[in-house]
């Protein structure tokens, strides 16, 4: 089978792979195209585009969206006389008007031979907003076609509107919070965030595969919590930030970095290096449209894909030689704070979702990172002296990043953190509190001994272990601890606590 469209695209210019599964294909049987799994085409031998960019180009704008860095691409090569010709001789067809709007936006100037163009068609937009998520139209009269991408050129992350995502965004997480919020009572609400805001302190630094001083988890905690505060992000803010997360001050920024940054596996030399993120200049011009998105959050787009765009944006960027991993975390609650849509310091424990779907997490973070590392040839003269060689082009890839499965993982996190851990939380605090006043109704022991105690067995499962016994047998005793076990595991099976026949009133 020979590939078309993006695919052939993506082949003729040697571009990483950033389409997968999504590929086209001429395929021998086929009378019309069928779309198969994971969003491929099947395409029959009678609807192949001939052997030029513009022609596959077309192509794949009619029958495969709008893939940004590939069409961006392979404008950058395609002759602009053919371009322009396409265009004399359908002014009206939408897909030859995108391309010229494109070109003309990419290259700053208008297509040869066009001043007279005319186009008589209504306006189109860019997008389908009913295939992408789309932000503010911005017109080209010229062309008639809305631009609408999330940001603008120089920095325009893309999103798809998958099933997956739609079902997620059908179920209105957020509003969904709300009314767990109201459902458990301002007691118990306030109890379950001091568990979230701990749990998501440890869960962020454990991604990293730290165990932070309790200086440290104080100071990310307290950091978290102000991520409801109503303030831009700009580049003085995430710098502040930035340092609050570190202890140590060599790794502290004054900036956006100057120099180029490598995440690398515990391997010496080039064969290690795993990401390379974009070269400082461009990354300090990448953040000026993220910051711009990140404070202008398009009417219409969900709140929690726009968490995710700019949470794995920023990762993707790494605008600080340390902590970007952490900060773009702590972005997902920012950009949820500034929308007003939960209640006031509410926090959604995500990066403890995220600890335990690491395997998912990073297929989140390599579909975008695995094929960038193409763009940047890495060699190492031993020691820290690494050269980086950037591919032609590279720039158009992070400004176009496509950030579908970061959406698909943040708001599938979004709802475990609710779903699972939040309600979990509450659970455990409602027997929690169960099986104090019915453990403190009939036996005298220390508060301290008896909360320490209900949360051992509970989390191993309704069973006291013999090492915990013997560590309490001089304070606690032996029918006490086995009361405390049986109320602990009745709670969680549901049943009703029965009164202990030990205990001192028992016959009453």
């Amino acid at each position: 089978m020979s590939n078309v469209g993006y695919a052939w695209i993506q082949d003729t210019l040697g571009a990483p792979d950033f389409l997968g599964a999504r590929r086209a294909r001429l395929t021998p049987g086929v009378n019309r195209i069928v779309r198969v799994a994971h969003g491929g085409l099947s395409v029959p031998d009678k609807l192949a585009p001939g052997p030029t960019l513009l022609q596959h180009a077309l192509f794949a704008l009619k029958h495969e969206g709008v893939h940004l860095g590939l069409l961006l691409s392979a404008l950058r090569r395609m002759p602009p006389e053919e371009l322009a010709a396409q265009a004399r001789a359908a002014p009206n067809s939408v897909y030859a008007r995108k391309l010229g709007h494109l070109w003309e936006r990419l290259q700053g100037r208008r297509l040869p031979g066009l001043d007279d163009l005319r186009v008589a068609s209504a306006y189109a937009p860019l997008f389908d907003p009913d295939d992408y998520f789309v932000g503010v139209a911005r017109r080209d009269a010229r062309w008639r076609i809305e631009f609408n991408g999330l940001g603008e050129l120089d920095f325009c992350p893309v999103v798809r509107r998958t099933p997956a995502i739609q079902a997620l965004v059908g179920r209105d997480i957020l509003a969904q919070a709300q009314a767990f919020a109201q459902s458990v009572g301002a007691a118990m609400l306030e109890r379950a965030l001091n568990w979230a805001y701990l749990s998501e302190t440890e869960g962020s630094f454990a991604i990293e595969g730290e165990a932070p001083s309790q200086d440290k988890t104080a100071r990310f905690a307290a950091l978290l919590r102000r991520a409801h505060e109503q303030r831009p992000i700009t580049e003085e803010m995430l710098v502040e930030l930035q340092n609050a997360t570190l202890s140590n001050p060599y790794d502290m920024a004054v900036q956006f970095r100057t120099e180029q940054n490598r995440l690398q596996r515990d391997v010496p030399g080039a064969v290690g290096v795993t990401y390379v993120p974009p070269a400082p200049e461009l990354a300090v011009a990448l953040m000026e449209g993220l910051m711009r998105l990140a404070n202008q959050r398009p009417a219409g787009l969900d709140a929690l894909v726009h968490a995710a765009v700019v949470s794995f944006a920023f990762v993707f960027i790494h605008p600080f030689m340390d902590g970007n991993g952490r900060l773009s975390r702590f972005l997902i609650h920012h950009c949820l704070g500034q929308t007003r849509l939960l209640p006031p310091q509410f926090l959604l424990p995500v990066s403890v979702a995220m600890k335990k779907h690491e395997a998912a997490y990073l297929s989140a973070l390599t579909a975008f990172s695995q094929p960038a590392r193409q763009l940047c040839q890495v060699t190492w003269a031993g020691d820290e002296h690494y050269a980086y060689d950037w591919t032609e082009g590279a720039d158009l890839w992070f400004r176009t990043m496509d950030l579908t499965d970061a959406a698909a993982f943040t708001l599938n996190m979004a709802e475990a953190a609710l779903d699972i851990h939040m309600r979990q939380e509450v659970e455990f605090l409602t027997l929690f509190d169960q099986v104090r006043r019915h453990i403190d109704a009939r036996h005298d022991l220390r508060g301290s001994d008896l909360s320490t105690l209900i949360v051992t067995i509970h989390q191993n499962g309704g069973v006291l272990s013999n090492n915990r016994r013997k560590r309490f047998a001089e304070r606690v005793q032996p029918q006490v601890l086995d009361a405390i076990e049986d109320a602990v595991r009745r709670s969680m099976q549901g049943l009703p606590l029965v009164p202990d026949m030990t205990a001192p009133d028992a016959a009453d």
